[in-house]
């Protein structure tokens, strides 16, 4: 037996009764709760792992709220999440090769994919019978990991934060780079200009821009966070001075600011994983020939547009999911190098795994919040560990 997280579709049933269908004033800690599970024996391709540590993931809240799809009810009546990990390898199956016992290694999120290797469903979201990594051991098939860069100059909370969010972030950039420059090719334009909205996705977008040579934007109502950027050469834009976009005049106000800090051009390629009122604002934003990419949906998943002004403008809206394998190796490499995650002050421990989803959801942490499962640390990370 293992203890690991579960959300059931009684407990939304009933959070949600509690508030009136109110999915923004549902509880998170009301919803999420320590389960015991058996977990599958290890097949000839599968591994076993003790989780080490973990971060928080808005993935969870779509599952907790239901806001998009009811997916415990979907599959059962209960899901056991978390889509990213880090773990020491325990027990490996016949037929794996890649792995031995003591390896650590990361995990990816690509539960089925299709013929081009794109994910047709999401580990511990939509795909039949996964069990998540929000549990102190697991067991999965070895094509769902890769070795962990323990030499990248990261430490241990840093690895942590990026198996989800480093391939989702360098799959929306190699995209958008991609149609930005069908469009605009380098001899036409160099250098862009570009935007970002949201948390750990998104600044590791804007990393990736500016390791490309590009002028980066980060617009957030975290101080914190801005700062970290900013010292890696990321220009910070407070949202919270356009009282994130909530009438017209604060649209118009933000749309100045980028006109002054762009020079008059806009953003050649803006990164939205929020929409609600941050999609219009990253299309007024938009610089003609633009590209707006998603891959998240945190304040609301129906957006309307001026298709007319798009189209006069010439924006194309891309919206995409998650990484390939290969893509995801590609990503990994890059864990360092390019991507350098701000961290939130305080490590959560494996019991307290609810609040730290509570406070992302909250906006009120200063970087990404990681949970520390294991206690008893292996030999080859503990100097990772700040």
């Amino acid at each position: 037996m293992t203890r690991a997280f579960a959300i059931t579709a009684d407990a939304i049933a009933t959070e949600r009764a509690r508030v009136n269908d109110d999915v923004h004033a549902i509880n998170i800690a009301n919803v999420i709760s320590l389960d015991e599970l058996t977990l599958p024996d290890v097949g000839p391709r599968d591994v076993k792992f003790r989780t080490l540590a973990v971060s928080a993931e808005h993935n969870l809240t779509h599952a907790a709220t239901a806001d998009t799809v009811n997916i415990a009810d979907l599959r059962g009546g209960k899901i056991y999440p978390g889509n990213s990990a880090v773990g020491e390898v325990t027990e490996v199956g016949s037929e794996v090769t890649k792995f031995k016992v003591g390896d650590i290694v990361i995990t990816h999120c690509n539960g089925e994919p299709d013929e081009y290797g794109y994910p047709l469903r999401i580990w511990a979201y939509d795909q039949p019978d996964s069990i998540g990594w929000y549990a102190e051991e697991c067991v999965v098939g070895d094509w769902q990991l890769v070795q962990a860069p323990l030499d990248c100059g990261l430490n241990l909370w840093e690895i942590a934060a990026l198996p989800l969010r480093a391939p989702t972030a360098y799959h929306m950039w190699r995209r958008a780079e991609g149609i930005l420059r069908v469009k605009l090719p380098n001899e036409k334009l160099s250098t862009m200009n570009v935007l970002a909205f949201g948390g750990g996705v998104s600044e590791l977008f804007l990393m990736l821009a500016k390791h490309r040579g590009h002028n980066a934007f980060f617009c957030s109502g975290s101080p914190e966070r801005r700062a970290a950027l900013e010292k890696q050469g990321i220009i910070g834009i407070d949202q919270k001075a356009y009282n994130r976009f909530a009438t017209r005049d604060d649209m118009k106000g933000f749309g100045r600011e980028v006109k002054k800090l762009t020079g008059g051009t806009g953003m050649h390629i803006v990164c939205d994983l929020l929409r609600g009122p941050c999609f219009d604002a990253g299309i007024m934003a938009a610089a003609r020939m633009g590209v707006n990419v998603s891959a998240g949906w945190q304040l609301g998943t129906h957006v309307t547009y001026n298709s007319a002004g798009a189209s006069a403008k010439q924006i194309t809206l891309d919206h995409t999911h998650y990484e390939t394998p290969t893509g995801i190796e590609a990503a990994t490499e890059l864990y360092g190098s390019v991507f350098k995650p701000t961290i939130h002050h305080e490590i959560y421990a494996f019991e307290d795994l609810p609040r730290a989803v509570v406070e992302m959801d909250q906006a009120v942490q200063t970087g990404i919040p990681i949970v520390r499962v294991a206690q008893d640390m292996p030999a080859s990370v503990k100097s990772l560990i700040p």
